[in-house]
């Protein structure tokens, strides 16, 4: 049976991705991390085991391995 998305009926293709989160003023980005990806809208599908870890790395920033300098521009000002 094949996965198909349940916003647009694309389909769902495994993929490993990068998970950008803001969480309470902090952007965390988690990569190497396994979804379903829809080939026509991008929406993202987590398994629930993959969905546990996410919060749980959430949870505990201090599983972070590195630090990255983000640049971040504001769009009001264009």
């Amino acid at each position: 049976m094949k996965n198909v998305c349940m916003f647009c009926g694309g389909d769902i293709h495994g993929k490993i991705v990068t998970v950008v989160k803001e969480q309470k003023g902090e952007v965390i980005i988690i990569e190497h991390v396994p979804a379903g990806v829809c080939s026509q809208c991008g929406e993202r599908e987590y398994e629930a085991e993959v969905a546990a870890k996410l919060e749980i790395i959430l949870r505990e920033k201090k599983r972070a391995r590195r630090e990255k300098l983000v640049p971040v521009a504001d769009f009001a000002e264009v």
